[in-house]
């Protein structure tokens, strides 16, 4: 006999027994009120089709669906080990919310990483380090724009990564846009056009035009000139960003649930509210690197000279290599490129995209400044870095491989409150982050979570030139690879100079020079036209 019939044979012994005994003490009747609902509850499940567990086990199968929605927060709070939870561990998120209030952010006892297992890293120190920085006036800037560019932006070297308003609740945007306004540090808008909450603060902008051209697009969803530049003359955007493609889902185009597209987010982005909206996997503004280059003219003469570049997660190796050829051959250029990492964060993406597409951040960021380098153009183009970019040794790191600067989203987030929840696609997000809940958004205040920001870039940048300091440099562009060593087996340690060797300057500008790697680049149709 199995549970489903144990269950009808009891559900009809205790009603039996409860109808019998009331015929001599009546008040047995209102144990029916807890009784009650329980049969109930286990009839349906005996009767219902969709759900075998449930069925073959009523009342009992329930649990397993309860036990299993809060996995997650059993595992995040009882189960993982500080350096094991994903997609950021305990140690980096207790880092971040520890900055983000002002607290104590040392640890005692020694590190708890594993220093003889295989891929970790360290930054070598010297023995004739520097003092280390002490005030925030201290802090080296990064100046953006290229020959062409009219409008430099002196940058912070962290600044905040792109997340959309939709994505983002209204008050994330005016908690992260406040930050950033206090702490001097940009602000990038996502691809989900820019709203009141990106301005209100008057916040540093990157302004991020995607393949859907929110902000800036006709009815068809093709791009339109006239309302380009009226958002980007804006005095706060300081720069634009064109998205070719994002570390968490390349080559796939940006989904906003239909749960979170409201009458006044598709205003914004002028498409319709409430439905789920998908930008396209390419953009429709041009088809091959010329018209790319091309693009990029004319939305820097369309924005008065502001620094226009691009931001893209590294797939076919081909590509970047025609952008190269099409940046010599039309003499145009970006201002700066932005590579993401397969590893970048995402408020909804497909399984398959998130974990199996897109290169790395590291290896991705190595071949586009080798690739720059080898043409010729490095020098005139700057390279911004996104990718769990959490700590001081992460930027360290990312220099050292060839960045000028970075951005970070997610760490970002942990500053004005998010718990990596991992309900950013369900529009539930208990913190109101990540949600268009207006419940839930109303309990993230802003004046709270606006220091915090600001708090979080100011320690991890101090942090960074800590390090810096350490390594006897007396500034980040003096970073190179040697200065990041690899345990790349038990017994074996290589710095990344040692794993990936330098390209000499304009080596892939002449025939004879050209690196063996690189060669079957040169043996493919080139696409010039």
């Amino acid at each position: 006999m199995k549970v489903r019939e144990y269950f009808i044979i009891i559900s009809i012994l205790i009603t039996a027994a409860v109808i019998v005994i009331a015929q001599f003490w009546f008040p047995i009747v209102w144990s029916f009120l807890l009784i009650g609902p329980l049969i109930i509850l286990g009839l349906f499940d005996v009767f219902q089709t969709k759900h075998t567990i449930r069925r073959n086990f009523p009342l009992l199968g329930r649990f397993r669906y309860i036990l299993e929605s809060v996995r997650p927060e059993i595992m995040q709070y009882f189960v993982e080990t500080d350096t094991e939870g994903r997609p950021l561990n305990r140690i980096l998120r207790s880092l971040v919310y520890r900055r983000a209030k002002g607290e104590n952010d040392t640890e005692p006892f020694g590190t708890q990483m594993d220093l003889y297992h295989s891929g970790y890293e360290w930054l070598e120190h010297s023995m004739y380090a520097k003092n280390n920085p002490k005030e925030i006036e201290e802090f080296p800037r990064l100046l953006i724009g290229g020959k062409d560019c009219k409008q430099p932006y002196s940058s912070s070297l962290l600044n905040i990564s792109a997340m959309s308003f939709g994505s983002l609740s209204k008050n994330a945007v005016l908690a992260l846009n406040k930050g950033a306004k206090m702490g001097n540090f940009a602000h990038n808008t996502g691809e989900g056009a820019i709203s009141q909450y990106h301005l209100e603060h008057g916040g540093d902008l990157i302004w991020q035009v995607g393949t859907g051209y929110f902000g800036c697009r006709n009815e068809d969803g093709t791009f339109n000139e006239k309302t380009f530049k009226e958002n980007a003359i804006k005095p706060s955007v300081k720069m634009i960003e064109i998205k070719l493609s994002q570390g968490a889902k390349p080559g796939h185009g940006g989904i906003l649930p239909a749960s979170k597209n409201t009458e006044e987010i598709a205003k914004i982005r002028h498409v319709k509210p409430g439905i789920a909206v998908h930008s396209p996997p390419s953009h429709s503004a041009f088809s091959n690197p010329i018209e790319f280059m091309h693009f990029i003219k004319r939305l820097r003469e369309l924005s008065d000279g502001k620094p226009i570049g691009f931001k893209l997660c590294l797939g076919r190796k081909q590509e970047f290599m025609d952008f190269c050829e099409a940046m010599i051959f039309t003499g145009i250029q970006p201002d700066f490129i932005t590579v993401d990492g397969g590893e970048g964060g995402t408020g909804a993406a497909p399984v398959e995209f998130s974990n199996s597409m897109g290169m790395p951040l590291r290896e991705g960021l190595i071949f586009v400044h080798d690739t720059l380098v080898g043409f010729g153009l490095r020098k005139d183009i700057k390279v911004i870095v996104a990718g769990k970019i959490i700590s001081g040794f992460h930027m360290a790191r990312a220099i050292s491989l060839g960045a000028d600067g970075c951005n970070s989203a997610r760490a970002m987030m942990l500053a004005i409150g998010c718990i990596q929840a991992l309900q950013c696609n369900s529009n539930t997000c208990p913190v109101g982050v990540a949600t268009q809940n207006k419940s839930l958004v109303k309990g993230l205040v802003v004046e709270d979570k606006a220091p915090r920001a600001k708090r979080y870039h100011d320690a991890t940048i101090h942090s960074f030139l800590e390090l810096v300091a350490a390594a006897g440099l007396n500034e980040p562009s003096e970073l190179t690879r040697d200065h990041i060593s690899k345990r790349v087996g038990l017994y074996n340690v290589k710095t990344y100079e040692d794993i990936y060797p330098y390209l000499k300057e304009g080596c892939l500008l002449d025939i004879s020079t050209i690196p063996l790697d690189y060669k079957k680049f040169f043996h493919l149709t080139r696409v010039m036209s």
